[in-house]
């Protein structure tokens, strides 16, 4: 089964629609299988006093012009969901309250995808999975028993789903990724996993994907020096490209496990030990 990859473009389209159809264009031309955003209601996820505290940014000089800065609406997401249609590219979001999680459901989107943060809002778990659409659960900042939550109520309610082991720091460092948690949490949960990423380069993505991972997701971006909390967890344009054709030669690398003598390698040792007594157990076609 090959890799499912994800562009994460999250909130780096800066509330900018000519963005965020840029970075579409980034992930079609890489080859990702879908694109990725956020939803938020700004007024459910953050207190009013959070929002009127002072913040400078692009947008104003408070939080909540920040906060809403960055948020797309209906009209966007019509847009991005035209968009990717005539791409030809999937697209979903993950919602971080339950009015967000019913506003994309109005779209025909296949996943779902549950961050992190939210995998301890039992409530908007439940929401998820009752639309029973294959949804992609990130672990970070999780215990055990907080994925043990998540797993049974995905379970009970029969939607399909599979886990994305992550560490959610941004970015990551190389040292903490803990890649063999993949192993560990297929193993526990007799599940697939995933892995999404955080970290700058590329090089713990490639040792994710030769791990046996059916889904990679890391954040895209034009610009790592653009305006956003996610951009230095991101990936450049020729970066993701990069990330994406390894991906899958990594995938075709892999091969099936099985011990023995390959078909192109025939040839070869007819003729390097043609010199020895050796009974040869195969022959050259």
């Amino acid at each position: 089964m090959s890799i499912f990859v994800i562009a994460e473009i999250g909130i780096n389209h800066n509330g900018d629609i000519n963005i965020a159809k840029q970075l579409i264009d980034v992930a079609v031309d890489a080859g990702a299988d879908a694109v990725k955003f956020q939803k938020r209601t700004i007024d459910l996820v953050y207190s009013k006093s959070m929002l009127d505290s002072p913040r400078e940014s692009p947008w104003g000089k408070t939080q909540r012009a920040q906060k809403e800065g960055l948020e797309f609406g209906l009209d966007e997401f019509k847009e991005i969901d035209a968009y990717c249609n005539k791409k030809g590219i999937e697209w979903f979001a993950s919602a971080w309250d339950l009015e967000s999680q019913k506003f994309l459901k109005q779209f025909n989107l296949k996943y779902n995808k549950i961050a992190s943060a939210m995998i301890v809002y039992e409530d908007l778990l439940k929401e998820v999975a009752s639309e029973g659409k294959h949804t992609f659960i990130s672990t970070g900042m999780s215990t055990l028993a907080d994925i043990d939550t998540a797993v049974e109520i995905f379970r009970t309610a029969n939607c399909p789903f599979e886990l994305m082991h992550c560490i959610s720091t941004y970015p990551m460092n190389d040292t903490n990724a803990n890649l063999n948690c993949i192993k560990s949490l297929r193993e526990h949960y007799q599940c697939d996993v995933g892995y999404s990423g955080h970290e700058v380069g590329l090089a713990v993505s490639y040792a994710a994907a030769a791990l046996g991972i059916t889904s990679l997701e890391r954040h895209i971006t034009l610009d790592r020096s653009m305006y956003g909390s996610d951009q230095a967890a991101s990936v450049e344009p020729m970066g993701y490209k990069q990330l994406v054709g390894a991906v899958r030669k990594i995938e075709k690398a892999m091969g099936d496990g099985k011990i023995g003598v390959h078909p192109s390698e025939v040839p070869i040792a007819n003729k390097l030990r043609a010199h020895i007594p050796w009974k040869s157990s195969f022959k050259e076609k």
